[in-house]
């Protein structure tokens, strides 16, 4: 069962750290397109600029949970940032959505998204073993 876990684990890991480097690519080349899809308005140039910001974020937390260990064998620090992240990010989408009335065609699923990922990593973070070295997959 652990076993199981552990490779669920550093799957969800992997799958998010890319899926937040492609989100952080495009958000550097064209802030105006991620802004339409998740919030359904078109991008001022202060939104593009402050986009960008957000991209240049974005990859780095995904360059930061990319697969692979630390030199302990370990991706503690991985999965502390992702569990940061995700649920802090789909509660701010749902307020986008309720309180400030915004919502483009990708809102809702990028937060069905972000809570499906936050529950897996919930559910696999109490596998503490040392993970092997190389990609997860």
């Amino acid at each position: 069962m652990k076993a199981a876990r552990s490779i669920r684990l550093r799957t969800v890991l992997a799958v998010s750290a890319v899926a937040e480097v492609a989100t952080g690519l495009l958000l550097l080349i064209d802030p105006g397109i991620v802004v339409a899809l998740l919030l359904g308005v078109d991008a001022v140039a202060e939104v593009v600029a402050l986009g960008r910001v957000a991209g240049i974020a974005l990859l780095a937390l995904g360059l930061a949970c990319w697969p692979g260990t630390d030199a302990a064998g370990e991706r503690r620090a991985a999965l502390r940032a992702m569990l940061a992240y995700n649920p802090l990010i789909a509660l701010y989408l749902v307020y986008l959505a309720t309180a400030a009335h915004l919502g483009g065609p990708l809102l809702w699923p990028a937060v069905a998204a972000h809570g499906v990922v936050t529950l897996l990593l919930v559910a696999g973070r109490g596998d503490e073993r040392p993970m092997p070295r190389g990609l997860p997959l």
